[in-house]
C-alpha cells in the first residue's frame, strides 16, 4: 500500500505506517520511540512516511514506556476570559519546546463540582499529562500524582508552587485612583466571597480608604460574585438608591462591564455621572466604548510564569511562590465628581 492509498476517515494504525514504508511493525515502533539500533536513512523513511499518514503513538501507551508523555495539562473550571487569556501565556511559553498542551474544563457538565481538581488530576495525571497548571483550584493540592502549580488558588498561596497578583495591592491602588479624583462615596462590588483573591481585594478597597482618612461605608459594599449574571441585581440597588456612589470599584472586568451597561440604561452617563474601574484588564476592556480603567492583571505573563515553574519542576528544580504585580491602565471611566468633558 502506498501513502495514497490510505483510506480515508480511518485511523492510521502502526502497521499502516510498516506498510508504507516498506518495514517492519517493530522497526517503526522502534523509530517512533527514538530506539537505537535502526539506519538513519530507514529512520528518515520512517518518520516521512509518519508525518503524511498523521501517525501517532498512544498517548498512554507512550507514558507507560518512556514514563513521560510530554503533554502538559491546563486544567480549568470552564474556559471563561480569565482562563483563556492564561491559556494564551502557556501555549506562547511552550511554543519552543517538545511540550503539547492538553487544555480541560473540568466544572462545565451538570452536577456538583466541588473538588474538580482532584477528579480531573485522577483522571489524566501520570497516564496523560507530565505535569498540569491549575487556575483557580478550590482545594488544595498538596499531594498530586503529577506536579502542579496553581493559578490563583481559591485558599491563597498555601499550596507548593503558586502563581498568583498582587490582588491587595491592586485593590488599594484602584480605590485610591477614585478617591484622588475627589470620590467620597465610592462603592464595592465584591468578588467570590469564597475566593481568597476577592477578600485580598475587598481589604485593599478598605486599606485605600483608611489611608485616606476616610471611613467606609458598609452598605456601599455589594457582592458580585466575579460573574456579570451574578451581579446584575446588586448593581441595580445600587444605581437605585437615592445616595447612589459616584464611583465604583468593581472586583473583576465583567462585572465593571456589567456596572456601565445598567448604569447607561437608566440614563447615566460614565464617566460623568458615574466613575468605573475594573480589575484584570481583559481584552474586552481596551475593546469596551469608553474605554474600561482597570487594574492589569498579567495574565499572559503568570500563564507563562507557570510554564518555566512547571517544567522546572519536571527537571528536579525547587516550588516556589511568584507574585505578580498590578498596574493602573488609565481609560476612559474615571474622572472627578460632577467633572465635565
Amino acid at each position: 500500500m502506498t501513502v495514497g492509498d490510505q483510506a480515508p476517515h480511518r485511523r492510521v494504525t502502526i502497521r499502516d505506517v510498516a506498510v508504507a514504508a516498506g518495514v517492519s511493525v517493530a522497526t517503526v515502533s522502534k523509530v517512533v520511540n527514538g530506539r537505537d539500533g535502526i539506519a538513519a536513512s530507514t529512520s528518515a523513511r520512517v518518520m516521512g512516511v509518519v508525518d503524511e499518514l498523521g501517525y501517532e503513538t498512544s498517548l498512554i501507551a507512550s507514558s507507560m514506556r518512556k514514563s513521560r508523555t510530554q503533554v502538559i495539562g491546563v486544567f480549568v473550571a470552564e474556559f471563561e476570559p480569565f482562563a483563556q487569556q492564561l491559556l494564551q501565556g502557556v501555549s506562547y511559553a511552550l511554543r519552543d519546546t517538545q511540550y503539547d498542551i492538553l487544555a480541560y474544563a473540568g466544572s462545565v457538565s451538570a452536577g456538583d463540582h466541588a473538588g474538580w481538581e482532584r477528579r480531573s488530576l485522577s483522571r489524566l495525571g501520570g497516564t496523560l499529562v507530565d505535569g498540569a497548571i491549575i487556575v483557580t483550584p478550590t482545594v488544595n493540592l498538596d499531594e498530586t500524582s503529577v506536579p502542579i502549580v496553581a493559578i490563583d488558588p481559591h485558599t491563597g498561596p498555601t499550596g507548593p508552587a503558586v502563581i498568583d497578583t498582587d490582588n491587595f495591592g491592586g485593590a488599594r491602588m484602584a480605590t485610591e485612583h477614585l478617591i484622588s479624583l475627589g470620590h467620597r462615596r465610592v462603592a464595592h462590588l465584591r468578588g467570590r466571597t469564597d475566593l481568597v483573591s476577592a477578600q485580598r481585594r475587598e481589604d485593599g478597597f478598605r486599606a485605600a480608604h483608611a489611608d485616606a482618612g476616610l471611613a467606609v461605608d458598609d452598605t456601599l459594599i455589594f457582592d458580585g460574585g466575579y460573574r456579570a449574571s451574578l451581579a446584575t441585581r446588586a448593581i441595580g440597588e445600587m444605581l437605585d438608591r437615592d445616595d447612589r456612589p459616584t464611583a465604583v470599584f468593581a472586583a473583576n472586568d465583567m462585572t465593571a462591564l456589567e456596572v456601565i451597561r445598567i448604569a447607561t440604561e437608566r440614563g447615566l452617563r460614565v464617566p460623568e455621572d458615574l466613575s468605573v474601574i475594573g480589575f484584570d484588564d481583559l481584552p474586552a476592556a481596551a475593546g469596551n466604548r469608553p474605554g474600561l480603567t482597570t487594574i492589569r492583571q498579567p495574565l499572559h505573563e503568570m500563564g507563562v510564569s507557570a510554564v518555566r515553574l512547571l517544567l522546572s519542576m519536571l527537571d528536579g528544580g525547587a516550588t516556589e511562590h511568584i507574585r505578580m504585580p498590578a498596574e493602573l491602565v488609565l481609560r476612559d471611566t474615571t474622572r472627578a465628581p460632577g467633572a465635565s468633558a
